[in-house]
């Protein structure tokens, strides 16, 4: 019976949970319904659907352009960095289970934020500051949020 149960489950991403209204077939108890789509198949077809974007993008974008918010968007992912990086922190001190998402989440932060510098900074100086606080900082945080996050994820798992 116990292994019956275990062959019927399906994989988490393929059905959708719905609640049936009281007195109907079952009351309020969730059943399962199977889509004709799997949403690891939406993702893919919509990744390979960016595709033929990127060649439009690559010829038609201007290759220098005028940003009326330049600041907020920089300070924006700035402190998106610094609300991710302080919540991993609290997060793993306290060894909560979500800490390696907010890890994740870091290390992705500060590598768009690495590529952004450095492919935004004036040539000279800036460029220069630039693949410095890539190199000296930004990117070997992201190493270690990865790092944290790999660990934890195979602590949690096993």
């Amino acid at each position: 019976m116990k292994e019956n149960r275990e062959r019927e489950k399906p994989e988490p991403m393929s059905a959708l949970i719905t609640r049936q209204p009281h007195g109907v077939e079952g009351g309020s108890t969730p059943r399962r319904v199977r889509r004709w789509y799997r949403m690891e198949h939406v993702l893919v077809a919509c990744g390979l659907a960016l595709l033929p974007w990127l060649v439009v993008l690559a010829n038609s974008l201007p290759a220098a352009a005028v940003a009326p918010n330049w600041r907020t968007v920089w300070i924006g992912l700035d402190a998106a960095e610094a609300v991710a990086l302080i919540a991993t922190g609290l997060l793993a001190v306290r060894g909560h289970r979500l800490h390696p998402l907010t890890a994740t989440t870091a290390a992705t932060l500060l590598t768009v934020d690495a590529w952004f510098d450095t492919m935004t900074a004036a040539p000279g100086v800036d460029q220069v500051s630039a693949a410095a606080m890539a190199l000296g900082a930004e990117l070997p945080l992201a190493v270690v949020c990865v790092v944290l996050a790999t660990r934890a994820h195979a602590r949690f798992t096993v």
